[in-house]
This record gives C-alpha cells, sequence and structure tokens, in this order.
C-alpha cells in the first residue's frame, strides 16, 4: 500500500495531505513505448533512447554506508537486511490495541514522528523493500565516490558557516528541534520560516531533486516525458515538475529556481544534465550557490534506468562526490498530490504559538 499523504516536518502539528483520485496529467503527453531496438533499448523517432516512463524509486540502499564498510553486499547479508525489513513490516502492520494508553503530555520522548504522540502507523509507509543491484551487485550505499562511501569533509569555510547562521530547514532536510533557530522565540511568527515540505511547496529528502533522492518513506514514483528539445521530470510528492531544456545555456545568476536550472545533453546514449541556479533554499544539503549538480541517465534496459549525479560545491565540500542507483519501471500511476488544499496544519502551528504566546503573558501578569 503506497502512502500518499505528506508528513510535516514539525515536533508541533501533523498536517495530512488529501489525495485526490485523477490520474496523473503528464503521462497524456508520454508517447507509446517503442520496442526494443539493435542493443535491447526502446529509442524515439530521433533515434535517441526513450527515457519516458514511471519509475518506483524505493530502496533500502542508504546514501551512506557505514565507516570502513565495503560497498557490495554479498547475497546473503542481502538477504539478512531484507529479511529483517520485511518481518518489521509484518509486524508492525498488526492491528493496534484499543485499549492502549494514552502518550504522556509532550511525547515519550522516543526517536521518531513527534515523540510517538500519534505521527502514522506503518500501514501509511513504503520505503522499499530490497537493496539495489547494480552490474549483479547488491549496494550498501548509493554514494560510490569517495570510495569510503561517505560524503566528504566540510570545508573550513562550511564548518565556520554553519556554526554562525541561524539554521534554515532546505527541501533535503528536516527542521531540527534541537537547533535555536528552529526554537527560538520567533520560529512560529511568519510561515515562510517553516520549512518547504511542511508549507506544500518542495517534497522532503531532495525527492524532487536535483539530485533526485528516495525519499525512504513514501511517495517513491517520478515520470519522465521526454521531447527532442525538452525532458519533463515529475515527482510524486507534491507534484514537482522539472522542466530539463536540451542544449543552450544557463540562465544569468540573478535567476534563482527552487528546481534549480537545468541544461541537458546526449554524451552518446546517455542524457547528461546540468543543473545551477537554486534558491538558498533549495540548495542541496546546506551547499551555497556555487552547488552544481551533474546528473547522467542511462537506459539499462528496456524497464531500467541507471541514474547517477556528482555533486561540486568548493565552498562546501572539499572534493566532489558522486552516488548512483538504478531506476526500475513500474506498472503504477502517479495520481496528484493535493498537500495545500488540505495543509490545515500551517495555520494550526502559527495559531498554537499565538496561544502559546497569550498563555505565557497571562502566567507572567499573574506572577
Amino acid at each position: 500500500m503506497r502512502g500518499r499523504i505528506l508528513m510535516l516536518l514539525t515536533v508541533l502539528a501533523v498536517g495530512v495531505a488529501a489525495v485526490s483520485v485523477a490520474p496523473d496529467v503528464a503521462g497524456q503527453a508520454a508517447q507509446p513505448a517503442k520496442k526494443p531496438a539493435a542493443g535491447g533499448i526502446p529509442r524515439m523517432p530521433d533515434g535517441h533512447p526513450d527515457l519516458q516512463g514511471i519509475y518506483d524509486l524505493a530502496t533500502l540502499t542508504p546514501l551512506q554506508r557505514a565507516a570502513g564498510s565495503p560497498l557490495v553486499l554479498t547475497d546473503e547479508q542481502a538477504k539478512t537486511l531484507e529479511k529483517q525489513v520485511a518481518d518489521r513490516t509484518a509486524r508492525e502492520a498488526g492491528p493496534v490495541a484499543a485499549d492502549r494508553k494514552a502518550p504522556p503530555t509532550g511525547g515519550d520522548g522516543s526517536p521518531g514522528p513527534y515523540g510517538n504522540v500519534g505521527g502514522y502507523n506503518n500501514f501509511w509507509l513504503d520505503p522499499g523493500t530490497q537493496y539495489i543491484t547494480i552490474d549483479g551487485q547488491k549496494r550498501a550505499s548509493l554514494l560510490v565516490d569517495p570510495p569510503d562511501g561517505r560524503v566528504p569533509a566540510l570545508t573550513g569555510q562550511a564548518q565556520q558557516r554553519n556554526a554562525t547562521r541561524r539554521f534554515r530547514p532546505t527541501s533535503d532536510q528536516a527542521a531540527r528541534d534541537d537547533d535555536p533557530g528552529f526554537e527560538g522565540p520567533t520560529a512560529y511568527d511568519d510561515p515562510e520560516i517553516r520549512p518547504l515540505a511542511e508549507r506544500c511547496l518542495v517534497g522532503f529528502s531532495s525527492t524532487s531533486g536535483p539530485p533526485i533522492l528516495p525519499t525512504y518513506f513514501y511517495n517513491n514514483l517520478h515520470q519522465i516525458v521526454q521531447t527532442p528539445d525538452r525532458i519533463l521530470i515529475l515527482t510524486e510528492m507534491v507534484h514537482d515538475a522539472r522542466v530539463v531544456r536540451i542544449g543552450g545555456t544557463h540562465l544569468p545568476g540573478t535567476i534563482r529556481r527552487w528546481l534549480g536550472d537545468s541544461i541537458g545533453h546526449w554524451d552518446g546514449d546517455t542524457l547528461v544534465v546540468e543543473t545551477t541556479n537554486f534558491t538558498d533554499n533549495t540548495r542541496f544539503m546546506g551547499s551555497t550557490e556555487k552547488l552544481r549538480v551533474t546528473e547522467r541517465f542511462t537506459r539499462m534496459d528496456a524497464r531500467t534506468l541507471r541514474y547517477q549525479f556528482t555533486i561540486e560545491d568548493p565552498t562546501t565540500w572539499v572534493k566532489p562526490w558522486t552516488a548512483e542507483y538504478t531506476w526500475p519501471i513500474t506498472n503504477e500511476l502517479i495520481y496528484e498530490y493535493a498537500c495545500h488544499e488540505a495543509n490545515y496544519a500551517m495555520g494550526d502551528i502559527l495559531r498554537g504559538a499565538r496561544l502559546k504566546e497569550t498563555d505565557e503573558a497571562k502566567k507572567s501578569r499573574q506572577q
């Protein structure tokens, strides 16, 4: 069962996104699948590989792997880990006791949604069931370079920047409740201070990209629609639609976009996409205006894409880094992700903050 609800990344409220039953609109523009030509991959009339389709990005493979561990899992290791997830899923899918006690005020302090005060149960989650397989090998991380499978160290400049700035959640980050900027006296004064996913602007976990990452949660589908001069990448969560222009040059640096400015070109049978011009709210992992993301989309066979990306920002990381994973085609459909239409929690969050201020003021006057 696929979860179709956006988790608001806040410790104060949960907003439930309403989902309609209309099928995806982008799919109406897609051309019929071509029969694989020589080489075993379908092609467009212009001869380029046909990348079109709906892909399910759910996977158990994390971005990074544990320090000192190898990139490749043995078959036995992968089966053991996948079975553990399957067993936990089956266990958590069981009925909830109707006579259970209410959680303590403020939560019980456990990790997970809101201190176990009522996030959704396992029924809504769809984190994946398998580790990705590339070149016949089960992968322990998406990250392949550096070889240790870890994001490179931050530059001294980035460390200083992060230590002195007020925390501002970006599209790939959850709001941190341990940061003064998030929990400070003005954190709930303005809706624009709240995280982008909480505001129904961009999906969380960099699901819209670039780079496009699994959510490890739900809403895993992406659709590609292709023409000779444009590539559309539609993300299920928050229905983000990213348009890649084939050829041309980037926009002036003064023009910034939520998903950046993407220019593509063909390198043989691989679509190479370079993206710059991100806003300061959507720079991956707290990077700067110098962020450059290079993606490579390669049709491996009629039902699988290989997706690779390289992150470059010399003011944030000491060196570039690269990750990759496979996108399998699915027969599932993308349905409308209606978020703003039922995002009552944003108003409730701000009203709750005003009510708390009022109560505290009353208590102060009574003392």
